[in-house]
């Protein structure tokens, strides 16, 4: 199925605010509040919840809002053999902040499916077109202490294999695309060369359904936001990883665009992909105005053809309040909806 059937489709890059019985709202990676059966039924409330937010704001490609997960990428590994989340080690993540990760002991392998059956439900759950979303192999090597492999790109491609198997599940559920997120690609630029690419093509191999990359400046926290004040005027990471990108098997990029110091013109390093160009502020409770949403697009429109350009969220809104986020989706739909209008006169 093509994702292109409507002109400028709206997506979001993947998290939604969890509703406050399921875990505390407007915090990152909450304690769940259920536990035994009642967590489970909690988290399938939660996603129709999530799919009825994105429907009636107007979005397009849906996803489950990550309701099912406290962590984008240790949620994922906690299905994973080779891991020891019990006796932690203290990481510098993204070269940003320190964290207290799970260590890989052994060799990592899947141990069951993790996430096909919640991509079944979601698929039965929305007539819609569905995006669903898995850490980056680069990514869920930043995240972990690695105590076996002794080697990221080792750990990378063991986990990459890993990604596939699952990736291949959640589309055989009907999935129209599958994004992998890989904040890390703005960071490790050496690395994205000599073999994150090839890790990611990796995780995406032989997938029937669209592929596509999250890379994005993350989440609104202090450590996030005290890095970009150090990054001057103009943020040129992507003039790094977007040129390996257009050479690539991926299908889509979703970069960071929004009220980011992203020169919009380093889209034009993406020929013959699909772009999902970030509309909305994740890092800021301030709704943007449907105009403030197509500001955006036109801008990104002179350098890709709407025929490939996604109109998205910068990054996920789990941190945010959920009146905010379902405002923000309006915004975004409604800003789309003026620029079809001026490409259709």
């Amino acid at each position: 199925m093509s994702l292109m059937t409507t002109l400028l489709p709206t997506t979001l890059a993947g998290s939604l605010p969890k509703p406050s019985w399921l875990a505390e709202p407007e915090a990152l990676w909450a304690a769940w509040k259920p536990d035994g059966n009642a967590l489970d039924e909690a988290k399938r409330d939660a996603v129709r919840l999530a799919l009825r937010m994105q429907e009636n704001a107007g979005i397009d490609i849906v996803t489950d809002g990550e309701q099912t997960r406290r962590h984008f990428v240790t949620t994922f590994i906690e299905g994973l053999d080779g891991v020891d989340f019990e006796h932690r080690r203290t990481v510098h993540i993204r070269n940003r902040y320190d964290a207290d990760v799970p260590v890989v002991t052994g060799p990592v392998a899947r141990r069951h499916p993790v996430f096909a059956g919640d991509a079944a439900f979601l698929r039965a759950e929305t007539t819609h077109r569905i995006k669903y979303t898995l850490p980056g192999p680069m990514t869920m090597v930043d995240t972990l202490y690695d105590a076996h492999y002794k080697s990221r790109e080792k750990l990378a491609l063991a986990f990459a294999a890993i990604l596939n198997e699952e990736a291949k599940e959640i589309a055989a559920a009907g999935i129209d695309v599958i994004q992998f997120d890989e904040p890390a690609f703005n960071v490790y630029f050496d690395e994205v060369r000599d073999w994150g690419i090839a890790a990611l093509e990796r995780a995406a191999q032989g997938l029937g359904c669209k592929t596509a990359v999250h890379i994005c400046y993350g989440y609104g926290i202090k450590a996030n936001i005290d890095w970009k004040k150090t990054l001057g005027a103009e943020w040129r990471q992507y003039e790094q990883t977007f040129p390996l990108l257009a050479h690539s098997s991926i299908d889509q990029v979703s970069l960071e665009c929004a009220h980011s110091h992203v020169p919009i013109d380093l889209i034009g390093l993406l020929p013959g992909k699909e772009v999902m160009v970030g509309a909305i502020d994740v890092a800021t409770s301030e709704v943007e105005t449907p105009e403030d949403v197509a500001a955006v697009i036109r801008s990104a429109l002179r350098f890709v053809p709407a025929e490939r350009l996604l109109p998205c969220t910068n990054c996920g809104m789990v941190p945010l309040a959920r009146p905010i986020a379902q405002a923000k989706l309006e915004a975004l739909a409604r800003g789309t909806a003026l620029v079809r209008r001026e490409i259709a006169s």
